[in-house]
């Protein structure tokens, strides 16, 4: 689901599987497969930038750019799914368990460093 300005979205009940309260949050990701490492590089536009190292093939960098989420935005791997885009580079992808703006902290403080 994206905002009206196009960008990262949060659906606005809590929707987590564990009850805890937390938000879900809908991301448009453009993934750049067979990178030189895995990294979130920032954001593009509306849209977050992310690199793996796997190839795109039997959704090797599909399994990757869940893994990394869930890795940089300190949930598990179970509450980061990729809703569309399965066989392309632009995806949505939904993150339970995070809220909104804890993401947009993490990405600027992120390309502040940079």
């Amino acid at each position: 689901m994206k905002s009206k300005s196009g960008g990262i979205s949060s659906q606005g009940t809590p929707q987590t599987a564990d009850g805890s309260g937390e938000e879900t949050v809908v991301l448009p990701v453009r993934v750049i497969p067979r990178a030189a490492r895995n990294e979130i590089v920032g954001l593009e536009g509306d849209t977050l930038k992310v690199s793996v190292t796997a190839p795109p093939t039997r959704g090797k960098a599909n399994q990757a750019l869940v893994k990394l989420l869930a890795k940089c935005l300190g949930v598990r791997n179970s509450q980061v799914e990729i809703l569309s885009g399965h066989k392309g580079r632009r995806k949505i992808v939904r993150v339970d368990g995070i809220e909104k703006s804890a993401i947009l902290e993490w990405i600027r403080a992120r390309q502040a460093k940079s």
